[in-house]
């Protein structure tokens, strides 16, 4: 009994310890700090106060709210504050607010070792030629370092930034509706591209093309002509002209890396650079906020427009491919890759990819004749599909009745408003709908046999939609750690000439984009960061306002020509990795092979363009030059790989009796 008593004495007074535990907290201030401090960037810090303080007053309240001994008056509303602090180091954080003190030992992240998650990543994937570890390693260190910095021992840090690779990082990846709707776009087309193999238009489009693609050269160029025409969109450009120039580009012997660095190269400076895109609406928004903070008096279309003339890497590298085309010369890992591909040999990835491309039945082997159209419908419901689709999301009529805009302005503003993601969503699925139905009414497939193939192409992309998965997460790990605040905050404190920003931008761009392996990303973060900034550093050093607009028209596209260049080089772009998807190129090979080209423009475009131009030179004249030099490079350095084995003047293969 008296054992009892004591039982039922402790569970009372344990009970009378939180209640007046709680009844003090309740009438505290709730302190949130950011679940991952670093240091060096302003991040908030959260207040809410108790009910006891705000109720019966003013939605709006002011309290002094003191932070390591600094008092500034802070704005309620609602009751709720927030504060940007900039954390230095490792400190016991003191915050006092309406007589109410808050302590608590702060360890933020020392900002340089945001670099570490995308540099692992792209170092790893390019020492061991295998992306899948390597982007995986890239998130485990992020995910680790930030573990560890919330209190955790090094073997404990580890462990739980292991599991929050998948519960954390690759779930937000997945929940992201844009990702999603890449994910189901690229396994739509998957299955519509396997079924159009099926039902033989796949082999009807290469008879077609091979009447054009006779040669090396006139097969990439008809590559490189499809690039340039399907514009409006990279994703849809990406997947359309790889898949469907896959069988001739094999024809033709000419290698699966030299077709996904034309896919790759064409995709996005088109849609970067063209008028009507779905990156316009992205780049007017980001342009608009930099004028309205700077208070320049011009349209967001106005200053796109004039930044065109510098847009000298995404235009320079559309002349780069033609002109190796026109030599005919490759150099670099290219051209080993072309003189395996023309001696009929494959690389062993190639190899890997073709056979599996060929475990599939050969429906076309009953002798029915391959039809171009079963093919050539299915994708132009893709184009005109999406086409359609931006121009309905984003319809509105109050802008098509605007009698000042012209016709491109208004189709421009109507697609920049646009919804791209359900346009892509609703072409897709339509296109793929388009194909079943032309296959069974045909009777070229059973029901049965055509579900199968499009199972079979859904599966075929699931490598691609696992790449894209984990490089979508090592972003998500870049954007929590502020590696692109890093990044940017290291070179602008570099003390150098207004007539070097535009360079400056341009090399910032390529790094940001090389590292989280974003060109839409780079663009959010540096236009907000580097107009205003650009714009004040030339007025300060006593820049008339023509040549001052003059190198602002430069740094406006030389962000996006940096983070087109960083994207290109990255081995952790989604639309790299898309480009080796549809072209069947092992990845790492189409990164290994591509760079070389992308930096060669790249240099060329600094020193030959951007620089000479912020100094007043014009940009047409800068333009030849450059095209000259790059036709000197190839010239010098570039070798012709050997004929292959059979005429390159190949024949028109005869199609199959009926």
């Amino acid at each position: 009994m008296l054992h009892f008593r004591n039982t039922l004495t402790t569970i009372t007074l344990l009970l009378l310890f939180l209640i007046t535990s709680e009844a003090a907290t309740a009438g505290r201030p709730e302190i949130k700090l950011p679940e991952i401090i670093l240091t060096d960037v302003k991040q908030p810090i959260l207040i809410q106060l108790p009910d006891s303080l705000v109720a019966g007053k003013s939605d709006t309240l002011l309290f002094a709210v003191t932070v390591q001994g600094i008092t500034t008056q802070t704005q309620f509303v609602d009751g709720k504050a927030s504060l940007m602090y900039d954390f230095p180091q490792k400190e016991q954080l003191h915050i006092s607010v309406a007589g109410h003190s808050w302590d608590q030992l702060i360890s933020p992240i020392p900002l340089w070792m945001s670099v570490l998650p995308p540099l692992v990543a792209i170092l790893l994937a390019l020492l061991l030629k295998e992306v899948f570890t390597a982007l995986f390693a890239g998130i485990l260190v992020g995910t680790s370092i930030i573990s560890f910095y919330q209190g955790n021992g090094f073997f404990m840090a580890l462990a739980k930034g292991f599991l929050s690779v998948i519960d954390t990082y690759v779930m937000s990846s997945l929940l992201d509706r844009g990702h999603l709707s890449i994910i189901v776009f690229s396994m739509v087309i998957g299955g519509m591209v396997q079924l159009i193999s099926a039902n033989g238009g796949m082999r009807g489009v290469v008879i077609r093309l091979s009447k054009l693609a006779r040669t090396s050269k006139s097969g990439q160029f008809v590559a490189w002509l499809l690039g340039v025409v399907i514009f409006f969109d990279d994703y849809a450009n990406t997947l359309v002209v790889g898949n469907t120039m896959q069988p001739v580009f094999d024809r033709l012997k000419i290698s699966r890396a030299k077709l996904a660095y034309i896919v790759d190269s064409t995709a996005a400076p088109v849609a970067a650079i063209a008028f009507v895109t779905t990156w316009i609406g992205a780049e007017l928004s980001y342009i608009q906020d930099g004028l309205n903070t700077i208070g320049l008096e011009q349209s967001a279309y106005t200053v796109f427009l004039n930044s065109l003339a510098y847009s000298f890497y995404p235009i320079l590298t559309l002349i780069f491919i033609l002109v190796l085309i026109w030599q005919g010369r490759e150099f670099g890992p290219m051209l080993k890759a072309e003189k395996l591909a023309r001696s009929g040999m494959k690389t062993l990835q190639e190899r890997d990819t073709i056979n599996k491309k060929n475990e599939t039945k050969d429906y076309t082997s009953t002798g029915r004749q391959p039809r171009a159209l079963n093919a050539v419908i299915p994708v132009g419901v893709i184009i005109f599909g999406t086409l359609g689709g931006l121009l309905f999301t984003g319809w509105d009529a109050g802008i098509w009745r605007n009698e000042s805009l012209t016709f491109t302005s208004k189709v421009s503003e109507i697609i920049g408003r646009s919804d791209s993601y359900a346009a892509l969503l609703w072409s897709s699925i339509s296109a793929l709908m388009v194909a079943l139905l032309l296959t069974t009414t045909q009777r070229i497939l059973r029901l049965s046999d055509a579900v199968d193939n499009i199972i079979e192409g859904f599966r075929i992309m699931l490598t691609a939609i696992l790449i894209l998965t984990l490089a979508w997460s090592v972003a998500l790990v870049t954007d929590h750690m502020h590696t692109a605040d890093f990044i940017a905050s290291s070179l602008l404190k570099i003390s150098f000439s207004p007539y070097l920003i535009p360079a400056l931008t341009f090399v910032l761009g390529a790094l940001v984009a090389f590292s989280t392996g974003t060109s839409w990303g780079t663009m959010a973060i540096l236009y907000p960061l580097l107009l205003p900034a650009s714009w004040l550093l030339t007025t300060e050093a006593g820049l008339d306002q023509a040549h001052a607009l003059t190198i602002f028209y430069s740094v406006v596209s030389s962000v996006l020509s940096g983070a087109i260049l960083g994207d290109h080089a990255s081995p952790i772009s989604d639309t790299t990795i898309l480009s080796s998807i549809s072209s069947g190129c092992n990845h790492i090979e189409h990164v290994r092979t591509q760079m070389p080209y992308a930096l060669t423009v790249g240099l060329v475009a600094v020193f030959m363009g951007i620089i000479p131009a912020s100094f007043g030179v014009p940009s047409w004249i800068l333009m030849l030059l450059s095209v000259v030099v790059l036709f000197g490079i190839i010239r010098l350095f570039g070798e012709k790989p050997a004929l292959p084995i059979l005429s390159e003047n190949i024949s028109t293969p005869e199609p199959a009796k009926s």
